[in-house]
């Protein structure tokens, strides 16, 4: 029969286990999300990553009128990848500049996302 001293330490071991499992497990999620969030891939992962914060399908949760819809991306002039690309290397007003945070390929390849994305109305 197991002691009750042999009991709290065997029960101490078995919980110091899992919290270093919870911990290790924890920390490769972290890893891998931070990974996804700096790293990403395709541009539909450059705009989650990056944009989706404050344009989630397509709108604005700042300024509703100024969304990613296709009517107003003509009406603001945004209607070109020259010009979006531009807006998001260079940021205005409340939107930040993107230069320090995407590669030019990036910021390209994010506003030819966005154009084909207003022409299916974002679905």
């Amino acid at each position: 029969m197991i002691s009750l001293n042999n009991l709290k330490k065997i029960l101490t071991a078995f919980v110091l286990i899992v919290t270093l499992a919870f911990v290790e497990i924890a920390t490769n999620s972290q890893i891998a999300l931070a990974d996804t969030a700096t790293n990403p891939t395709t541009a539909a992962e450059v705009f989650s990553a990056n944009c989706a914060g404050c344009h989630i399908n397509g709108s604005n949760i700042i300024r509703r009128g100024k969304n990613l819809k296709q009517k107003a991306l003509k009406k603001y002039g945004m209607d070109s990848i020259a010009n979006i690309s531009n807006l998001v290397t260079n940021g205005k007003g409340i939107m930040p500049a993107y230069k320090d945070r995407l590669s030019e390929q990036q910021i390209i390849d994010v506003s030819a996302y966005v154009l084909s994305q207003a022409e299916t109305d974002w679905k």
